[in-house]
């Protein structure tokens, strides 16, 4: 088992590149099985969970031609299954779009029960309210999703709840149904409007996506296209934090400075400095920031994806803080890792009352999921002495060389094997 070593109070400091958004990414690498034309696609983060995805498509007869990490030309002309039964498969929550992409095409399709982090329940309802709106039956056998359509014929959905997937998946079956599909209460994150805006690269007559209505006018072919991926909001949130957490200065490059105003706006609020280019944010902060009240929301809000990150910086932040998590019930079991690292947090129900400690100190810690895993790397970095990140698996699940990119911006940190008895011993050798 791998795990993360760092040794903390260095400063960050430099350049770092932000990789493609990888929920981005999921959507666009399903939709890009609904032509029998190549697609290429550019900008793709080199992670695990984009790797299941690419496997899983070739499983059922797409041809994936890797050009180099961050391109891939995908043919799905030969697809020869729609049946999607694959452990690895399960193990992300991205595989869903599958169901959506397979559906518009083929009128059927039939996907495992997705998995990915457990931050708590995320229901697939609404997806199956967006299917069975377009004329097909939904049912759920032996862990897998089927859904099986005469034909699509365009409806009116008004979606119960916000949700990117459900949005995003209804979308893509939609965009070659019969007639005109009208989504209302749709989700207007970035990734959404990147996966419709390679739709409309494909053929596809998609309008009003970043908006909470979306006019999808059905085609019934769509053809190859050439396409670039949005930059992650997320990993560039995460350096930013990491950046202000360890007093550093970082020119975070490679984003979209739109994308990340509510995440700027919070590190602006507890004393961070913040000096935005048009595809560049430059990070620094100097001396003990302070303290703030965060509540996630759906996109332009502040990001549930980002909470754990914000938890761990208000740790050690001048006066009480309270986060309050509106998204997911589950996002706050990595608060007992910062606890073992000397956090003040206490939480009650869908809230945490942080009070400011003057420093966390290092300890061996466990990742719960993958933002949690992201935020115990920023904890480590600011903590006195060593802390050890078990589980680093999840936090590989969506950053592409996240240690490699933090040892180049100053980090004493490094990814060890547990197995290796000597490994703490070189590395603490190495940085003292």
């Amino acid at each position: 088992m791998e795990q993360y070593i760092i040794k903390g109070g260095k400063p960050l400091t430099g350049e770092v590149l932000i990789s493609g958004a990888k929920n981005a990414a999921l959507g666009i690498i399903a939709a890009a099985v609904m032509t029998d034309d190549i697609v290429k696609i550019d900008n793709l983060p080199d992670v695990k969970d984009i790797d299941v995805l690419l496997q899983a498509i070739e499983g059922i007869g797409a041809k994936v031609e890797r050009i180099n990490r961050h391109t891939v030309r995908i043919h799905g002309g030969k697809i020869n299954s729609v049946f999607l039964d694959n452990d690895y498969l399960r193990k992300i929550r991205g595989s869903y779009y599958l169901l959506g992409a397979l559906l518009g095409k083929y009128k059927s399709s039939a996907v495992a029960m997705p998995g990915g982090c457990n931050i708590g329940s995320r229901p697939i309802d609404q997806h199956i309210k967006g299917f069975e709106a377009l004329g097909a039956t939904v049912k759920i056998e032996h862990g897998m999703i089927n859904a099986k359509a005469e034909e699509l014929i365009g409806s009116h959905i008004y979606f119960d709840v916000v949700s990117v997937g459900a949005t995003i998946n209804t979308m893509l079956a939609a965009s070659m149904a019969d007639g005109q599909t009208i989504l209302e209460n749709a989700a207007k994150e970035p990734h959404v409007v990147d996966v419709a805006n390679f739709l409309n690269s494909m053929g596809a007559n998609i309008k009003g996506a970043g908006t909470d209505v979306i006019r999808i006018k059905g085609v019934q072919k769509l053809h190859g296209s050439e396409y670039s991926i949005i930059p992650d909001q997320i990993e560039a949130g995460t350096f930013m934090f990491a950046a202000a957490a360890s007093k550093g200065d970082v020119l975070i490059k490679n984003v979209i400075p739109k994308h990340l105003e509510a995440i700027s706006a919070k590190l602006l609020e507890i004393g961070a400095q913040i000096e935005e280019f048009d595809d560049a944010i430059r990070v620094k902060a100097s001396g003990r920031l302070g303290h703030t009240h965060v509540k996630t929301l759906v996109y332009p809000g502040f990001p549930t994806d980002m909470q754990p990150q914000m938890t761990a910086i208000l740790s050690v932040s001048q006066g009480m803080s309270i986060v309050t998590e509106s998204i997911y019930e589950n996002r706050f079991k990595y608060v007992d890792e910062l606890s073992r690292m000397g956090a003040s947090i206490k939480v009650e129900s869908n809230t945490a009352i942080i009070d400011g400690v003057e420093r966390l100190t290092g300890a061996i810690v466990s990742a719960p999921d993958l933002r949690a895993g992201a935020a115990l790397v920023i904890a480590g970095l600011m903590a006195e002495g060593y802390t050890i990140i078990e589980h680093v698996e999840y936090i590989e699940r969506g950053y592409e060389n996240f240690e490699n990119k933090m040892q180049d911006l100053g980090a004493a940190m490094e990814k060890i094997d547990s197995e290796d008895t000597k490994a703490v011993r070189k590395f603490k050798l190495k940085v003292s």
